[in-house]
């Protein structure tokens, strides 16, 4: 269980690292499919508790194809479409941040602005401030 410290902790570094950036939509999840925060940019119609239980299985899935080829893990996973994409990374053992975003930010921006909120997300969650 979260405080609502660090649930507020988790809020901004999504918003001031991922949304600002012009990301469509961010869901940070357990590994069971439950959303702990999400956020849109007022246009998404996506369904966030169907996708976070896909998103899931998902990862639950090439985490064992993993294992198959011999890594203990693949923590960060990407797919592109031709109107959007979607970054998945692994934050902790229990947690994963899901960011989609449109071909106009690129997949670079993204790799970066995912890296500084995961870093602030572990400071939070570890009851430190950031």
């Amino acid at each position: 269980m979260y405080s609502q410290t660090q649930l507020d902790a988790i809020d901004s570094a999504i918003l001031t690292h991922l949304m600002e950036s012009g990301v469509d939509h961010v869901i940070f999840m357990d590994m069971a499919g439950n959303t702990i925060a999400k956020h849109d940019n007022g246009k998404s119609r996506l369904d966030s508790t169907a996708f976070a239980a896909l998103a899931a299985g998902n990862f639950a899935a090439v985490d064992a194809m993993a294992k198959l080829v011999g890594e203990s893990e693949f923590s960060l996973l990407f797919h592109k479409g031709e109107k959007s994409s979607i970054h998945f990374s692994k934050v902790n053992e229990d947690t994963l941040l899901i960011t989609m975003f449109n071909k106009d930010i690129s997949l670079g921006l993204v790799r970066l602005k995912v890296a500084e909120t995961v870093q602030k997300i572990i400071l939070s969650l570890d009851g430190q401030s950031s």
